[in-house]
């Protein structure tokens, strides 16, 4: 019987599962959606028994789509976005919600509830803060913690185990509490490079920065809510699948499971390994590349062999993605969700579904269509937005401002609301994406990262004008991975190493890694062009700022 690996990847909308062969070919998927409950501006939640019912789902759709028996599967990766769950003694689900619904026990990443939290804990400058960049993000754990600890006493009290949600799931499927070097280092403030206080752990947490911020309570109790054993991805958690959840995902018990990741990090395993044409030697130079995972939000992964400080930018991070190297994490806040935003706010947003509708196109490939129609008047396409300009910071900023207090820009809007106006609208926010990649890569770089080449999956590469436009933009050429479920992969690759089919991550990257298509740079008139436009980018935020401030005192 041929050899399989199964990932599991919970995003913000859907939990979706990957059936792939020993040479990372996906064999069969299957995708469902998630429950959002949206009770208050800034609040975003979600259910982890609902998120659970869409795993068992998308892993029973995935399998028979592949056709292969539960005992082909050798091993399960889980990866999820850096979501907090609150569960009770007895695995119960409790309340983070105002309310008061116990189905409501997941803060989900990008939500801001904890942004006076923010403020309060950057305000004591604790040195843990070097290892995110210099500053805690609202979508970090700590501050949801504190948000909680103040707002929700009876939660505070009542739960017996805050996980992140990749550790939520490996939890429920082994009954093993064992958390992620990724999600504990990432999102936790947890030092992955520091002496372990015991032998059964990797790494520490910090306990002066608990009881600093208001915490104690974790280091009162050993931090047994948070985690007492932390291990490297690519272990096998416990004794495997248990058979209860085995029953519900129509798999064998005792499977080996995977220590968790978080899915923008799993994006990173299903790319960074590969080969690219012109690379020399044994292994392939991975500081020289960037992982550019997008979705709802995009995530932008460097690794390098020594500890680089890039103020804005989370990290360095030990170990967190590739075993033994430091992750440096860009991200923007909003980018599939800010696109889809401009669309569906637009006057001719209906029209544009209904003709998507009719002609069984996605509203993208309609608006690229118009783009392409509008850009034969031009010497080439970006030149449609010379007057028309978009500051993303709809939700935020994420890096290397890393300031979510920040709000977006349009400069440059007519009185018109004809589907074309859409179109230079759409185009003109890809760009401020791009700008905004861009504006990451070179604060990495000035820091001493080499990025020279991206490697990109995830939505937004489905879209040619996206992809495009961040080549031209950030002077790199993109290259996309053969397999463009690129974060399905890196789940099963963690799977694969966890059965003990490859020595390690690093080999088994090597092998189950590989590209595609590559999109290059325009150059010439088109980079000088955006040269131009990179400007204007880093002037609206100086001007935001200016009228931020004029309003202060008001």
């Amino acid at each position: 019987m041929s050899k399989c690996y199964l990932g599991i990847d919970v995003g913000t909308g859907s939990a979706r599962a990957g059936v792939f062969d020993a040479t990372g070919r996906m064999l069969g998927s299957g995708t469902c959606d998630i429950t959002i409950w949206r009770p208050a501006p800034d609040f975003v939640e979600q259910s982890t028994d609902d998120i659970w019912r869409a795993c068992r789902d998308a892993v029973r759709a995935a399998l028979s789509q592949a056709g292969v028996s539960a005992d082909a599967v050798r091993g399960i990766g889980f990866d999820a976005t850096c979501s907090l769950a609150a569960i009770d003694a007895d695995d119960n689900p409790v309340t983070i919600s105002p309310t008061g619904s116990d189905a409501q026990n997941v803060i989900v990443w990008m939500d801001h509830r904890a942004s006076a939290e923010v403020a309060r804990i950057n305000a004591l400058g604790h040195d843990v803060l070097r290892y995110v960049g210099g500053r805690i993000s609202p979508e970090m754990q700590t501050p949801k913690l504190c948000w909680l600890k103040k707002h929700l006493p009876q939660t505070w009290s009542r739960a017996a185990r805050f996980l992140d949600l990749p550790d939520y799931l490996t939890y429920r499927a082994t009954g093993d509490d064992t958390r992620s070097l990724c999600t504990t280092v990432c999102k936790w403030t947890y030092l992955g490079h520091a002496q372990a206080g015991s032998a059964d752990t990797v790494g520490k947490w910090d306990e002066s920065y608990f009881n600093a911020i208001g915490l104690d309570d974790f280091v009162a109790e050993k931090f047994t809510r948070i985690g007492t054993r932390v291990r490297p991805m690519g272990e096998s958690v416990g004794k495997g699948l248990l058979p209860q959840a085995a029953d519900e995902l129509g798999l064998r018990p005792g499977i080996p499971v995977s220590v968790g990741i978080i899915d923008a990090h799993a994006g990173g395993i299903g790319v960074l390994g590969a080969r690219l044409p012109g690379d020399q030697g044994a292994a392939p130079d991975l500081t020289r590349r960037l992982a550019l995972i997008g979705g709802t939000s995009s995530c932008h992964m460097a690794v390098a062999r020594g500890a680089i400080e890039v103020p804005g930018v989370w990290g360095p991070y030990f170990s967190a993605m590739v075993p033994d190297m430091w992750l440096t994490e860009g991200g923007q806040s909003a980018t599939g969700a800010l696109i889809d935003h401009v669309i569906l706010s637009h006057a001719r947003s209906t029209d544009l579904r209904a003709e998507a509708d009719r002609s069984g196109k996605s509203v993208y490939e309609l608006l690229n269509v118009r783009v392409a129609e509008l850009a034969k008047a031009e010497p080439f396409t970006a030149r449609l937005t010379r007057e028309l300009h978009v500051l993303p910071y709809f939700h935020g900023n994420r890096s290397p401002r890393a300031d979510a207090t920040l709000r977006g820009m349009i400069s440059g809007l007519r009185l018109a609301d004809t589907l074309d106006e859409l179109a230079l609208i759409y185009l003109a926010t890809i760009q401020a994406i791009a700008h905004g990649t861009r504006h990451i890569i070179d604060a990495m770089n000035a820091a001493g990262h080499r990025i020279a080449a991206i490697i990109a999956c995830g939505g937004g590469t489905k879209n040619p004008l996206f992809l495009q436009e961040h080549a031209d933009i950030t002077g790199c050429p993109i290259h996309l991975p053969r397999e463009p479920e690129a974060v399905l992969l890196g789940s099963a690759i963690l799977g694969a190493v966890a059965a003990g089919d490859f020595s390690g991550i690093p080999q088994a990257m090597a092998t189950l890694n590989h590209v595609g298509a590559c999109i290059t740079p325009a150059g010439g008139e088109v980079a000088t062009y955006h040269d131009t436009k990179h400007t204007v980018f880093q002037r609206m935020y100086a001007d935001f700022c200016a009228y931020r401030e004029l309003m202060r005192e008001v």
